[in-house]
This record gives structure tokens, C-alpha cells and sequence, in this order.
């Protein structure tokens, strides 16, 4: 993939991006994927730097302009307890953010997705980690249901309306438990509720759609542009949640937000921590020119290295994420000192329902 997609880059001019993303899209006979979107994703992004460097202008400009100068965010918090997960949202309110996403462990497991695990739960994992291999960690969904009501009870009762709240189900859950639970959390008036089902459930979407007015957030896990698409042409869902560097870069992500502003969904890239600032700034561009833009997920908490390494990276005050618009993306990479710094791999846990059978992450 590296030399072929080398040789189309070196033949054709950098501004040519449609051209391009479309030759190396088609390279392999079994196309698509993460991997190969992944290739695809990361030159697509340089090219659009490049174009914006030689025009003199900020990628959002090329995307025809700024339709705002900031973009509301959000950060993720999480705890064992509800009384954790309240204190760290009021530290959040403290310095201005009108939204979070909130996660809480369910008692009687001893992990669960992005919640802190048991002291116990986080021995066996340093244990498993030690011998090379995945830890284990047991889920089960009907409890995370009946806990998940009685979380958004408390929290509500004890913030009010003064911060709006996203929850990230990743899904953990049956289509019948989605579908279940979609209706239990409609008194507590969510942002959005997250990957609440596998995508391939169109049908228990349908149902949902039918059933509960819970906005419904979509899209991390798609690897091309075409994936989930009757999500967005059915109006299954609000929100657009892709992943601009497994997607298809930004050449995808403009098309992905024209075809749902026909339908009045909204953006929502993906931004978490463990993705490049560069992709950061590229979600930045994006969501600044999109009309449809609903909310942009920044939750990063950088060490130095990362200033070290990337010229840039987007600012956050008072609820909003903010980037420079000098040409291009706005960022550069220190190539050597990034050489100094090498990946460390790591291992997500296998989860396992508790007779051992394989469950979604």
C-alpha cells in the first residue's frame, strides 16, 4: 500500500485531492477497512494542509468559510460511584463547560467501558499485561440497564438542568435492551445517547425511532464513508460521530456532513485523548464550516511531549474549543523529536459475559 500510493502521489499534483483520494480508495481489489481508510485518511488530511499552505488560507476557508468562530465541547468523566462522577462534573461546570459525558461503574462488576476499574480488576490486568497478553473483563448488560435510569435520576436531581449530558452505551447492550433503555432515560432530557446499538440493528433503530425521542449519536466505528448510510438517509439518528481518521479524511467528512444536513443531522466528530492533534485540528476545520455543526468532542489532557512534537493544538475556554487559522491546518509535526518518543503498544481487555462468552468492547 505504502509504495503503490507513493508512486500515484509522486505522479499527481497535491491539489488534485478528489483525484487522488479516489486512485488509492481503488488500489487494492478488497478495498475498504480500517487499515486502508486509515492510509487514505492520513494523506487525505496532509493534502488538504498542503493546498491551504500554497492558497495562503486555512483549510476551513478551502471548505467555503467559517460559519462560527468557536465550537462547543464537551470532556468525558467517569467513577465507581454516582457521588465521583457528580464531583467531577461540577469541577467541569466550574470552568465553563455546558456539557458532559458522563460514565459510572456498575457495583457489582469489576470493570466496564471507560469507567476506572476495581483495585482487584486493575492487579489482574497489570498481571496479563505483564505476561504479553489481553486481560479478561467481565460485562454483563442487564444490570448496566437497571443502574444506568436510577444514574441519570441522581444526577439530574442533584445538577438540575445547568449542564446538558451525553452517555456512551458502546454497544454493550441487546437490541431489546437498547430499545428498553432508549425509553427509560427519556425524562432525563440527554444531549444525545452514544452507540446504543451495533449499526447492523436497523431494524431495533427503527424501533427506537418509533418509540423514544432520545437523540441518538452514530458513526465512530465506520470505516469508509458508505457505512451506516441508512442511518443518515432514514433519520435514524441525530448525530454524525465519525472518526475523521479512519473514515476517509476530510475529503469524506464534508460529504458525510452535506448528506446530513439534507436531513437535519448534526456533526459530532470523534475527539478523544488518544487521537493526533492533527486529526484534532482537521475535526477543528470541519465543524467550523459545517452549518450543521452540533457539538465537538475534545477531550484531550496532553503531557508536554505533545507540545514538543506538534507546532499547535486546539485551545478550550469556557465551554468552547477554539484553534489558530493561520494557512493550511494550522499545525506542524517535529518529525526528529517525534522519533525520540516511540509508540508503546497497547491491549484492549477481552470482555466476556460471565459464563465467558465474547462481548462487544
Amino acid at each position: 500500500m505504502k509504495s503503490t500510493s507513493h508512486r500515484h502521489l509522486s505522479a499527481n499534483p497535491p491539489a488534485a485531492i478528489e483525484q487522488l483520494w479516489h486512485t488509492i480508495f481503488h488500489l487494492p481489489y478488497y478495498r475498504s477497512g480500517s487499515v486502508h481508510l486509515s492510509a487514505i485518511s492520513g494523506i487525505d488530511m496532509a493534502l488538504w494542509d498542503i493546498k491551504g499552505k500554497q492558497a495562503g488560507l486555512p483549510v476551513c476557508e478551502l471548505l467555503g468559510g467559517r460559519v462560527r468562530d468557536s465550537m462547543l465541547t464537551y470532556r468525558s468523566v467517569s467513577g465507581r460511584t454516582f457521588d465521583e462522577v457528580l464531583e467531577r462534573v461540577q469541577e467541569l461546570r466550574q470552568v465553563g463547560y455546558q456539557v458532559v459525558k458522563v460514565q459510572v461503574a456498575v457495583p457489582e462488576l469489576e470493570a466496564g467501558y471507560a469507567v476506572p476499574a476495581s483495585d482487584s480488576q486493575m492487579e489482574a490486568n497489570a498481571e496479563a499485561f505483564s505476561r504479553g497478553v489481553p486481560p479478561d473483563e467481565t460485562w454483563e448488560p442487564e444490570p448496566y440497564t437497571r443502574l444506568l435510569p436510577r444514574f441519570f435520576e441522581f444526577l439530574r436531581k442533584e445538577l438540575g438542568d445547568s449542564v446538558q449530558l451525553i452517555h456512551d452505551v458502546h454497544e454493550r447492550v441487546t437490541p431489546s435492551q437498547g430499545l428498553r433503555l432508549a425509553c427509560d432515560l427519556v425524562p432525563f432530557n440527554l444531549f444525545y445517547l452514544e452507540d446504543l446499538l451495533r449499526p447492523e440493528h436497523l431494524d431495533t433503530f427503527r424501533l427506537v425511532r418509533q418509540q423514544s425521542p432520545v437523540p441518538l449519536a452514530m458513526g465512530e466505528v465506520f470505516c469508509d464513508p458508505w457505512q451506516g448510510q441508512e442511518l443518515w438517509f432514514e433519520h435514524l439518528v441525530d448525530y454524525a460521530r465519525h472518526d475523521l481518521a479512519h473514515i476517509g479524511g476530510i475529503t469524506a467528512a464534508r460529504k458525510i456532513a452535506a448528506v446530513c444536513e439534507a436531513r437535519g443531522i448534526l456533526t459530532a466528530w470523534h475527539g478523544p485523548g488518544n487521537i493526533s492533534p492533527v486529526t484534532h485540528m482537521a475535526n477543528a476545520h470541519v465543524s467550523l464550516a459545517a452549518p450543521n455543526f452540533g457539538i465537538q468532542e475534545f477531550d484531550a489532557n496532553w503531557d508536554d511531549r505533545i507540545e514538543e512534537v506538534f507546532s499547535t493544538v486546539p485551545a478550550y475556554a469556557d465551554g468552547h474549543v477554539t484553534v489558530p487559522l493561520s494557512t493550511g491546518l494550522g499545525i506542524d509535526v517535529d518529525i526528529d523529536t517525534a522519533r525520540q518518543h516511540p509508540y508503546v503498544r497497547r491491549m484492549r481487555p477481552t470482555v466476556r459475559r460471565g459464563d465467558g462468552t465474547p462481548w462487544a468492547y
